[in-house]
């Protein structure tokens, strides 16, 4: 899944959040700068709406380079809200990584296409191709089927790693929920305040679990 900013700025348009912080995060180009919010209130973010609303065209707004535009008002406000993210939704690191998947224009990996894996844990190449690496081992007993090693007692093992197993697609999954919680709660934030001026936004949302459509 992916999305991208080029909204037009032609009259107050409908977008859905997805649109909204591409648009904010790529082509307006603003940034999460949390430090200073500290700086301008002397503790970390959590405070009211209405500080929000007063200082939105000052918060964490930073552009690449001189001699550029501010970013638009609205791209300011969604950094602002972003930036007081509640803690139940992931507080300040949700924030950054909703701000850094929004510049690539994607959406969190749920482990789509992992398959767990067996593989060795160290590769050698040589003139016959590749192999895995192997190690001497001396008790073949407590590392091979017995029956694959009778009248043996030494020989050579190759370890090896299991990679995407259900434990890291679980954990890429509950990733990919807190991120939507985040995405719900930053949308019905911005439709709550509504300060923006030249957007109207949607309740167009991702799939709470797209790994269930990718079954069927």
């Amino acid at each position: 899944m992916s999305f991208t900013g080029t909204v037009p700025r032609i009259g107050k348009r409908d977008v859905s959040i997805l649109e909204l912080l591409a648009w904010a995060f790529q082509r307006e180009m603003v940034s999460l700068d949390f430090d200073e919010i500290a700086s301008e209130t002397g503790s970390a973010p959590g405070f009211g709406m209405e500080w929000i609303m007063i200082e939105r065209a000052r918060l964490g707004c930073r552009v690449d380079g001189g001699g550029k535009s501010e970013p638009h008002d609205d791209a300011q406000l969604v950094a602002a809200m972003l930036m007081v993210l509640p803690e139940n939704v992931g507080g300040r690191q949700m924030a950054l990584q909703i701000a850094e998947l929004a510049r690539f224009g994607a959406c969190p990996n749920w482990g789509q296409g992992a398959v767990p894996k067996c593989e060795p844990v160290a590769w050698r190449n040589s003139k016959h191709g590749r192999f895995g690496v192997r190690e001497f081992n001396r008790d073949l007993g407590t590392r091979w089927p017995a029956h694959q090693t009778a009248g043996k007692d030494w020989g050579y093992v190759c370890p090896v790693v299991f990679s995407d197993t259900a434990s890291l697609i679980a954990k890429a999954r509950r990733n990919y929920l807190l991120w939507f919680g985040a995405l719900l709660e930053l949308r019905n934030m911005l439709q709550s305040c509504g300060n923006l001026s030249a957007f109207n936004l949607i309740d167009d949302i991702p799939s709470l679990q797209p790994w269930k459509k990718s079954l069927t």
